[in-house]
């Protein structure tokens, strides 16, 4: 998997006045745990461009004032207005021990549905992956060439590799479905006839035969 690296500063002082502070200056006030203890300090801002902004999946090498360590971002809070990150927290990963990361979907393939009109649709883009560090991939590969109209692909017709996907085996990656003009019937306004005053045979009949009893 790809790694960034990100550069932090240990903090001196802890508090909303300090950290309200930083994020003026352009940085994010952070926190690192999962070693032998919590480590606060704050990086500036526009390092986590790559890290934030991107569909990928990242590892993170942390550089606190030369201390490194190997992490991954594990939550991450934004300004509900101005979209700022507040901030942001990091877990430190072990080579023994199985962490959690979101990793994107990567559909390969033309589906055979594409042929009969049909519309490949995208229900989930990352999965919830559980592995160890170095088993942890890039992305998911989903071949699709096989999708039929009407058919789909779950989370439950995968096969992992080194690594477990925790989401529920029903939840459908994947779709080919015909598009809804062409799947529905088509009608008298879909052919314009309304707009020519053509109506189909029986429907000329005068509002007064409604509701009449049959002898």
């Amino acid at each position: 998997m790809k790694t960034l690296e990100i550069i932090g500063f240990k903090r001196a002082n802890l508090g909303k006045k300090e950290a309200k502070r930083l994020r003026a200056e352009g940085n994010v006030p952070c926190v690192v745990y999962g070693g032998k203890e919590e480590v606060h300090f704050y990086s500036p801002m526009i390092l986590f461009r790559d890290l934030v902004y991107t569909p990928d999946a990242h590892m993170v090498e942390l550089n606190v004032e030369g201390e490194k360590r190997k992490c991954i971002l594990q939550d991450i809070q934004f300004h509900p207005v101005s979209e700022i990150i507040l901030h942001a927290d990091f877990l430190e990963l072990h080579s023994d021990k199985e962490v959690k990361m979101e990793i994107p979907v990567k559909l390969e393939g033309n589906p055979i549905g594409l042929q009969k009109g049909g519309k490949l649709e995208s229900k989930l883009r990352k999965l919830t992956i559980k592995a160890l560090p170095d088993n942890m991939p890039d992305y998911i590969s989903i071949q699709v060439e096989k999708l039929d109209v009407g058919k789909s692909i779950k989370v439950g017709d995968l096969k992992p590799g080194d690594y477990t996907i925790l989401n529920n085996s029903v939840v459908t990656i994947a779709a080919v479905n015909m598009p809804r003009m062409r799947a529905g019937a088509i009608t008298d306004e879909d052919l314009g006839l309304e707009e020519e005053g053509i109506v189909g045979e029986g429907e000329g009949e005068s509002e007064g035969t409604a509701g009449e009893e049959v002898a």
